[in-house]
């Protein structure tokens, strides 16, 4: 029962996804019908030549690009000073770096686009990019800090004893130890910032990421089966970072010594 009760439950969350594959391939560009008409793959080549498609997914990948790399830095900081050293506050810090991933998202975006307002910022690329930031960095944080933590800290005074500078220690010691945390944690990150709909419409002004077109889209629909095509290359693209930080964090961190 217990198997019966985990494969309808993951049947229903997986359904819906499976239905825009099918409904990527379907003849009929207006209604969804079931069972479909027919199949075919005209709508592939149709989405191809779409500008505006591309035009959103350059628009996409650049923002999750550059969130990824911002996360990677302030989260990997971040991560270093809360696990590495003791100081008053340090886990109210903690819980503020990763309040923003706790809080629903459409909260997020409206305090960033009143900050922008406030601040008198115009929309633009940018303001897309620290909107998508503030949970990217959580996401490299949380991978770190438990990385940082399983990481003994006799290696760095080791490595200091023996004659090496704070350079040679973080790339020959740390970043070995922490790689495949921060490597994991930035895949999620860009799959989350790649797919991110509600931050983005508070903070994009007149830009449309591809979820943003989606949306437009799925509103105001001019070809349906384009639309699904879309969201079929966006469950792909998500989907294999996802996989891959899973296979890279499932059995890393084992770096502490017995007794330590």
């Amino acid at each position: 029962m217990l198997k019966l009760a985990a494969g309808a439950g993951l049947l229903f969350m997986h359904l819906p996804i499976l239905l825009i594959f099918v409904y990527a391939f379907t003849t009929e560009d207006k209604t969804y019908q079931w069972p479909p008409p027919g199949f075919t793959l005209k709508w592939l080549a149709v989405t191809w030549n779409r500008a505006d498609v591309w035009e959103a997914m350059r628009l996409s990948v650049k923002v999750a690009s550059v969130s990824t790399v911002i996360a990677l830095v302030l989260g990997t900081l971040c991560a270093a000073a809360v696990s590495r050293t003791r100081f008053f506050g340090r886990e109210a810090i903690s819980l503020l770096v990763i309040l923003p991933i706790a809080l629903p998202g459409i909260i997020t975006g409206i305090a960033l686009r009143s900050a922008f307002n406030l601040a008198d910022i115009p929309f633009s690329f940018w303001t897309i990019v620290l909107g998508h930031a503030t949970f990217c960095v959580v996401v490299v944080y949380n991978n770190a800090v438990a990385r940082f933590r399983r990481t003994s800290g006799s290696l760095i005074e080791a490595s200091m004893d023996l004659g090496a500078n704070g350079v040679q220690t973080f790339r020959y010691i740390v970043l070995p130890n922490i790689a495949t945390a921060l490597l994991a944690g930035g895949m999620l990150a860009f799959a989350l910032s790649f797919d991110e709909v509600i931050v983005t419409t508070f903070t994009a002004g007149q830009q449309a990421t591809l979820p943003i077109w989606m949306l437009e889209e799925l509103v105001r629909p001019r070809q349906r089966p384009v639309t699904n095509v879309v969201a079929m290359v966006v469950v792909l693209i998500t989907f294999v970072p996802i996989l891959a930080a899973y296979y890279l964090t499932r059995g890393g961190g084992n770096t502490r010594p017995p007794g330590n």
